[in-house]
């Protein structure tokens, strides 16, 4: 009977500073410890906004005053603005022409500067340096160079006889022309990373497939492709989360002009909370952006397993 009561009793104090103690000297506390920091910038940096974000979408601050709770109204709004479903067309048209153009064209890139050849880092860093330009820098530049009378571009143009066009100022060719500077902007992040990949790719296999009679075209298909499917599905995550995402080159290129041609939805979030200071209703459209993305993701993220070969 005295076994009994004592094994019901709890643990003595001394048993559980025992345990504390040997938790702070153990691997998992310093795992922990190294984690603590990123784990404390995502709540503080993501986590809470993103609340706060869903909060703010369910009123009508302001900014001036107190937000006042409405529920559910700023999202009726929208299924009723005409405004918003053209700015995601835009948004949609954005994405569905820059993320092939980068990758084809990154990834066309990276073959062509794969070798070790002389000269091949200068080539490779001037397609790099884009990437670490101010975008509001590099949209000012290409800016100027699409002007209509004394642009670089049109003054080429005319140098052989061709009129050239109102680039920025032409309902058909403005989103082109955003695209065009979008995609040369970034394209050597996705180009270093498709070398890489490149790099990894055994040259047994190409040498076994040059024996038995393939092709550039079938070694590329049947080979290169597959073996960085890991390395496409990463770029085409991040491109399509960029292309999403896209301001800079909208703001000083066109300014969501002509008339809404080139309003994307972040665009559109800042026009309503800065110029509007409507920040209820561009919380709302915020949020629908975050659950675009969202979804974006996780279908690519399924996707996957259907084309991603040698995934570790």
């Amino acid at each position: 009977m005295e076994a009994k009561v004592n094994a019901d009793r709890p643990l003595p104090l001394k048993v559980n500073v025992k345990k504390r103690r040997k938790f702070i000297g153990s691997e998992s506390f310093y795992g922990y410890l190294f984690v603590s920091p990123m784990m404390v910038g995502f709540i503080l940096v993501m986590l809470f906004p993103l609340v706060y974000s869903i909060y703010m979408s369910l009123t009508d601050w302001q900014l001036l005053g107190d937000p006042n709770f409405i529920g559910t109204a700023n999202y009726q709004q929208l299924i009723k603005d005409p405004e918003f479903f053209i700015v995601l067309k835009n948004t949609f048209l954005f994405s569905a022409g820059l993320v092939p153009i980068n990758i084809i064209l990154a990834l066309w890139l990276a073959m062509l500067l794969q070798r070790n050849l002389p000269g091949m880092g200068i080539f490779r860093t001037a397609i790099f340096i884009p990437v670490m330009t101010s975008i509001v820098v590099w949209s000012i530049i290409w800016k100027y160079m699409f002007g209509t009378d004394e642009g670089f571009i049109n003054q080429i143009l005319g140098a052989i006889g061709m009129e050239g066009p109102a680039w920025l100022y032409n309902p058909r060719l403005a989103m082109g022309a955003v695209i065009f500077v979008s995609a040369l902007k970034n394209v050597g992040l996705n180009m270093i990373l498709f070398l890489a990949a490149l790099q990894q790719v055994d040259k047994s296999l190409y040498e076994a497939s040059y024996l038995d009679g393939a092709n550039k075209w079938r070694r590329f298909w049947h080979i290169t492709m597959p073996m960085i499917t890991p390395t496409v599905f990463l770029t085409i995550i991040l491109t399509v989360i960029g292309s999403m995402k896209v301001f800079g080159q909208i703001y000083v290129m066109t300014n969501g002009g002509p008339g809404n041609h080139t309003k994307v939805l972040v665009y559109y979030i800042w026009e309503n909370a800065f110029k509007l200071f409507e920040f209820g209703y561009a919380s709302a459209i915020a949020i629908i952006l975050f659950v675009i993305i969202l979804i974006f993701t996780l279908i690519q993220w399924w996707a996957r397993k259907r084309w991603v070969f040698h995934e570790q």
